[in-house]
C-alpha cells in the first residue's frame, strides 16, 4: 500500500483533530470523502463488517464471496476500493487472498466523527 493510499484515513500529524475540532480544509475534506465514498455503499460496508468482525482478524476472500449475490471479481472490485481508501490490507497465500482490517483505521475514523459532550446538552 502507497503512502498516498495511507494518508487518505488520517494517519498524518493532523489525523487526531474530530470533526467538532475546527472546519476541514479542501485537502482533508478531499481525503475523508474518498474513504467516506468506500463506506457509502453496502456490499463494502459489509465487506469491511465482516473482515472486522472475523476471529483471527482475518479473512478468505473465498470465504466472503458466497455471502453476496455477485460475481467474485465483483467482489474482488468492491475489496480493492477499500484498499485503496487506506481500511483494509491483503496477502496472497497460494491460490487465495486473505484480507484484514489495517490496524487503528476504524478508530481513527471514530476518532474524527466523535464530537466532545457540552454540558447541559440534551439527547
Amino acid at each position: 500500500m502507497s503512502k498516498q493510499e495511507l494518508e487518505v484515513i488520517g494517519q498524518d500529524a493532523g489525523c487526531c483533530q474530530g470533526v467538532a475540532s475546527a472546519p476541514l480544509d479542501d485537502e482533508r475534506a478531499a481525503e475523508l470523502a474518498k474513504v467516506f465514498k468506500a463506506l457509502g455503499d453496502p456490499v463494502r460496508l459489509r465487506l469491511l463488517s465482516m473482515i472486522a468482525s472475523r476471529d483471527g482478524g482475518e479473512v478468505c476472500v473465498c470465504e466472503m464471496t458466497p455471502a453476496f449475490e455477485l460475481s467474485q471479481p465483483t467482489i474482488s472490485h468492491h475489496l480493492k476500493l477499500l484498499r485503496q481508501a487506506g481500511l483494509i490490507d491483503c496477502e496472497r497465500r497460494g491460490t487465495w487472498v486473505y484480507y484484514r482490517v489495517l490496524p487503528g483505521a476504524l478508530a481513527r475514523l471514530a476518532a474524527f466523527l466523535t464530537t466532545p459532550e457540552t454540558a447541559g446538552a440534551t439527547t
